[in-house]
């Protein structure tokens, strides 16, 4: 367990809600309900905080959520007691998954990856527990390639990581890095806020 990030998101989860709850969930809510509405079989869900993105599951999931922060799942936990399916919420880093090989069928990320210490670890760790040919989904904001926004978020990278998420990550790099096949990325905001979905090696 990373104790400094997990601190660091025990902080925030005060008013988390209040911070992303209003705007940011009215605008991307469409494309999290898309996204989330191919959910199947056995699911992993990434970084569920304070549960803000569970309105957007469809119902009669079979759903193991994480967050390495055990106040934001407190924060989460009315949210979770009112979802129609199966979701079971763990305490866990995703860099250190206690569970088996093989043991999902897709996992979904939402905003994840801009704030895991070390995104290449955490996405071996998600090819480990996807079984061969599982589905990785994810909503995540990177960094630009695009003048000026590449230099405007390298400068602002320092401060953001430190209260939150770092927002010049190479995320669909990272994904490549970590042994996935990249079968889509699709642009929601420029090339800064994007779902990729990928799959694990098959063999």
């Amino acid at each position: 367990m990373n104790e400094a990030t997990k601190a660091k998101w025990d902080r925030a989860a005060a008013h988390y809600d209040f911070m992303t709850g209003v705007g940011p969930e009215k605008r991307w809510g469409p494309y999290k309900r898309e996204l989330f509405g191919h959910m199947r079989g056995k699911v992993l869900f990434l970084a569920l905080g304070t549960g803000l993105d569970i309105g957007f599951f469809p119902p009669d999931q079979d759903i193991t959520a994480i967050d390495i922060s055990p106040k934001m799942l407190a924060g989460a936990a009315d949210r979770i007691a009112a979802y129609r399916g199966s979701l079971q919420a763990l305490e866990m880093d995703v860099c250190d998954l206690a569970f088996e090989d093989n043991s999902f069928d897709q996992v979904y990320t939402s905003c994840t990856f801009c704030s895991v210490p070390d995104p290449v670890l955490g996405l071996k760790s998600l090819n480990r527990v996807l079984r061969p040919g599982g589905e990785l989904r994810m909503f995540e904001h990177t960094g630009s390639r695009y003048f000026p926004f590449k230099q405007m978020m390298s400068i602002m990278a320092p401060v953001t990581r430190k209260a939150g998420p770092d927002v010049s990550r190479p995320t669909v790099a990272n994904v490549r890095a970590a042994g996935f096949e990249i079968k889509e990325v699709r642009s929601l905001y420029l090339d800064v806020v994007k779902t990729i979905f990928a799959v694990a090696p098959s063999g």
